[in-house]
């Protein structure tokens, strides 16, 4: 019995070796697939939820209701930001040690992972929930909303070190060769999201803090799954004791890769701080209202990229540590192509049907105008987002973070900010819309002449 245990283990420890191995060896276009779509079909239900969450919020508790809420996008950023310099910095990093057969410093990056996941996830919570009212009132909010960003945080926030915990291990799963059950983990979070919130917003009548406390609890139902697929000894990445102290080589590494998507986020917080200020100025709090739900949009369709960005992760981190370029470059031209056609979609219904959109959030007839005369605009140049998206992407999964970073920088600290400004000056509100579409043209002329550029380089060295 013992043998056949032992055989039994053996058989999978090497299944999943393979399957890692796979990255190196399978057709990059079945492998893209293969990894990019349970991360596409995830990213497009959570948005699907995050776009019911905010029409039960609307149309049950109302227009204020939506503003205060996109109050809140700044303190969801910023706290995606730390989330992400770990998790996207950590996958990363075991992707290419996987790549060079390193599993040994891989399994210390997933405990190294852990560790931080709940150092960084608690700070955050005491600092933010000290501080709450100010932080909030910084981000624009005003007396009317700000009962609602309050209470939407209050639980956010305690439930920050499990949110952190939470897509951490997921950004592990997909690294470890297991698209599909970082995918299981995305789809039960948002479907027990979507019950409870029907529980508790439309049911229990909570409001705001009702659809906070689902999306918690959801993600804390999934952490445990995550966590148990963690500790199965047959895996080749699996929790044991020994890996969790910090080791400050593997800190730096992983905080090296995360700093840019931890700019990235940390610059869309500031900018969603000086957007929320700029539409108060012209708008008010509907206008703040129609920014959230464009936002909604917007982040429905590029989520699609993310999770094309997320597939492509651990391919062309695996084949850049294996020096597979030609393999790593295929990927890269597929997903390009892949995100510009979705976006492109995207685009067009926006166009054709934004007040019908609109009306999914609400029922009040000013919120719905500006809505939609907002996603119209905000939207004008959406289909060439996706490729600056996954060209940015590109370069952190090779560990080039500088070149990440100021690509990521460069479109909303040099370009959208200063636009943000300047163009209401000569267009009033309407000038707050076009500084978005704006610097997203700007965005992706800079991000083809950097690709070129290093892609040259590349042939010189080879």
């Amino acid at each position: 019995m013992h043998k056949k245990c032992y055989l039994c283990t053996l058989f999978i420890y090497m299944d999943n070796k393979q399957a890692t191995l796979e990255l190196g060896t399978k057709p990059v276009g079945q492998l893209l697939m293969q990894y990019a779509l349970p991360a596409i079909v995830a990213m497009t239900a959570s948005s699907l939820y995050n776009i019911i969450d905010r029409a039960f919020i609307g149309q049950i508790v109302g227009p204020e209701a939506i503003a205060g809420l996109g109050i809140t996008f700044p303190f969801m950023n910023l706290s995606a930001a730390f989330g992400a310099a770990v998790g996207i910095g950590a996958s990363t990093c075991i992707s290419v040690k996987l790549g060079q057969r390193d599993y040994k410093r891989a399994e210390y990056l997933l405990g190294n992972t852990v560790t931080l996941n709940l150092i960084i996830g608690f700070t955050f919570m005491v600092v933010c929930l000290v501080f709450l009212d100010p932080i909030l009132h910084f981000f624009g909010a005003s007396d009317v909303t700000l009962p609602y960003a309050r209470e939407f945080m209050q639980i956010i926030l305690l439930g920050n070190m499990i949110t952190h915990m939470y897509f951490g291990m997921n950004a592990v799963l997909r690294a470890a060769g297991k698209p599909k059950h970082a995918m299981y983990a995305t789809l039960f979070t948002v479907g027990c999201n979507i019950v409870l919130v029907i529980a508790f917003v439309w049911w229990f009548r909570w409001g705001i803090r009702g659809a906070a406390l689902a999306t918690v609890t959801s993600q804390s139902l999934a952490l445990c799954w995550q966590m148990w697929l963690f500790t199965d000894k047959r895996e080749i990445l699996h929790l044991k004791r020994g890996i969790y102290k910090l080791k400050g080589d593997l800190v730096r590494n992983i905080i090296a890769i995360g700093i840019s998507p931890f700019l990235m986020n940390a610059t869309a917080c500031v900018i969603v701080i000086a957007m929320n200020n700029q539409f108060v100025r012209y708008g008010g709090d509907m206008a703040v209202g129609a920014y959230s739900i464009a936002n909604s949009v917007v982040m429905m369709f590029f989520m699609f990229v993310m999770g094309m960005n997320q597939g492509m992760q651990p391919i062309v981190g695996y084949n850049f540590g294996a020096e597979r370029y030609d393999r790593m470059f295929r990927c890269l031209w597929l997903s390009i192509a892949v995100a510009t056609g979705i976006l492109l979609a995207g685009w067009g219904l926006s166009m054709l049907f934004p007040e019908k959109i609109a009306r999914i959030f609400s029922t009040d007839a000013e919120l719905i105008s500006l809505s939609a005369r907002g996603i119209k605009l905000d939207m004008l140049v959406f289909f060439v987002v996706g490729s600056q998206a996954v060209i940015t992407n590109f370069f952190q999964c090779i560990g080039k973070v500088n070149i990440s970073i100021f690509l990521s920088l460069s479109r909303q600290l040099l370009v959208l900010l200063p636009m943000a400004y300047l163009f209401p000056l000569l267009w009033g509100l309407d000038g707050v819309w076009y500084s978005m579409p704006a610097s997203d043209f700007v965005s992706f002329l800079m991000t083809i002449v950097v690709l070129m550029n290093y892609m040259k380089k590349i042939k010189v060295v080879r």
